[in-house]
């Protein structure tokens, strides 16, 4: 190598990117960061509810601060972290197919990874034959809302009140929150319907003009599930006006409510489209898929001139495909289906024996690792005041008097279901035991001891929010 030569390659003092490096001098920042560059409000809300940690590392179920103290995680990343943070089966794949240097995306061949994770999925809904890959949950319902018009010939898509199913402007259109939908009109044709009112379906349904309904099993906002029997009669109404039944899993699937899909729960219901993601990415690689019927996907790509009507830039790539296989391996081998079902069951069933011991607690509802906790008015006349206090200031503070204690006092990382609702959450990862539940059902009880006693640091926090809540009005 020439002298001229050797001085223009760079030295790791002068040009190799460091990440280690650049992590240590920069990592500090994070919040301010963050407030400079992306999403302003978000910092200042976590600065305002004591959120603001700083977590050095993350493991299983587990996360970690400088100092060494551990915060169990009832969150899963909304979900994501299925096989809790850093699966070594997940991380080994993804070591794998980084060092196997493969032709990745080249767009005009058929690599193997995409077809054995549709295969792989596909065994666990054995009514469906074929798979679209996207990179989200949105994408996901994008998908099913795009095929279900395309299919039908008809415009309409009817969802549930209260429904999330996603935030780009498809997924918005079938989303029943109103404060996600406000400002972003128009948005598509779409209709919304009470959550298991059967009448109602069938009143859109006369119209003539519906493609389908997109349901999820189990709603997030609020942890509702669809009542027994809505599923099964409402596929049976669609078909009898050839529609078709979406059923949104991106949360509720890959074992969530102690079945590989929500919809199981219910015999006989076999939706025509299901949208999964979430926990089928490992944590690491984001990763949507569409799951339909053979006579769908033919209609939509019915000749190599409409091969890439419906695709996605980084949809099938090889990391994605690696971390989904390793993550149906894992589900598999290590029974997560059968573990989720049982601790849900246990964690439920601990926390509903809480109701009659505290007036505040109105119900614990959910199925598996998908946990509902409400509250509610309380009758002594002390706490009832305190109640209508917070109800006045805004609804929905006192489920974040007990969230913020949680972690604070107890290193518990969860979330309130929604806004302006008296409802937290619980969507841990699968692989939590009895240790875990322990450790929520004591700090939960030591959090409503506090709450009940007419005083304490909850209350004291309670006043912070009223004031934050009044201001912000």
């Amino acid at each position: 190598m020439t002298t001229a030569e050797s001085a223009s390659q760079p030295s790791p003092s002068d040009g190799d990117f460091e990440l280690g490096a650049l992590l240590a001098e920069r990592g500090a920042e994070r919040y301010e960061l963050h407030a400079r560059y992306l999403n302003h409000q978000l910092p200042r809300m976590l600065h305002t509810i004591g959120f603001d940690k700083v977590y050095e590392r993350a493991e299983g179920a587990y996360f970690w601060d400088a100092d060494g103290n551990d915060y169990l995680d009832m969150l899963a990343g909304f979900g994501v972290m299925g096989l809790g943070r850093h699966h070594p089966v997940v991380r080994k794949a993804l070591h794998d197919v980084l060092d196997a240097q493969l032709a990745d995306l080249t767009r005009f061949d058929c690599q193997p990874l995409p077809g054995l994770l549709a295969e792989r999925l596909l065994a666990h809904s054995p009514h469906l034959d074929r798979v679209f890959f996207g990179n989200s949950g949105t994408e996901a319902v994008e998908t099913a809302l795009k095929f279900a018009r395309f299919v039908t010939g008809r415009p309409r898509v009817l969802y549930c009140a209260h429904a999330f199913h996603g935030l780009t402007t498809g997924s918005l259109s079938v989303n029943g929150e109103p404060g996600f939908r406000d400002g972003f009109a128009p948005l598509l044709p779409d209709t919304a319907v009470p959550l298991g009112d059967l009448d109602a379906l069938a009143r859109e349904l006369k119209r003539g003009d519906v493609a389908a309904l997109i349901v999820e099993p189990i709603q997030g906002k609020g942890v509702h599930a669809a009542p027994a029997g809505y599923l099964r009669a409402a596929q049976e109404l669609l078909h009898r006006h050839k529609a078709l039944l979406i059923a949104d899993e991106v949360q509720t699937g890959l074992g969530r409510t102690g079945d590989f899909y929500a919809y199981q729960y219910e015999e006989g219901v076999e939706p025509d489209l299901v949208c999964v993601a979430k926990a089928l990415s490992g944590g690491y690689v984001p990763v949507g898929a569409t799951l339909g019927k053979d006579w769908i996907f033919k209609k939509v790509y019915s000749s190599m001139d409409r091969v890439l009507v419906h695709s996605a830039s980084f949809g099938s790539n090889a990391q994605a495909m690696a971390a989904g296989l390793a993550v149906l391996s894992v589900m598999e081998n290590e029974q997560i289906v059968a573990g989720a079902r049982a601790t849900g069951e246990l964690l439920r069933s601990r926390l509903a024996a809480l109701i009659d011991k505290y007036e505040m607690l109105a119900d614990v509802r959910g199925r598996g690792l998908m946990i509902g906790i409400e509250f509610g008015r309380p009758q002594s006349l002390k706490l009832r005041s305190r109640w209508a206090m917070l109800q006045a200031a805004r609804k929905g503070l006192f489920a974040q008097m007990v969230v913020v204690p949680l972690l604070q006092r107890h290193r518990i990382l969860t979330q309130v279901s929604g806004d302006h609702l008296e409802v937290i959450k619980l969507i841990p990862p699968l692989i939590i035991g009895e240790r875990e539940v322990d450790r929520f059902v004591d700090a939960f009880t030591a959090v409503m001891d506090d709450a009940h006693s007419g005083g304490g640091l909850v209350w004291d926090f309670g006043k912070t929010l009223v004031k934050q809540a009044v201001a912000n009005r």
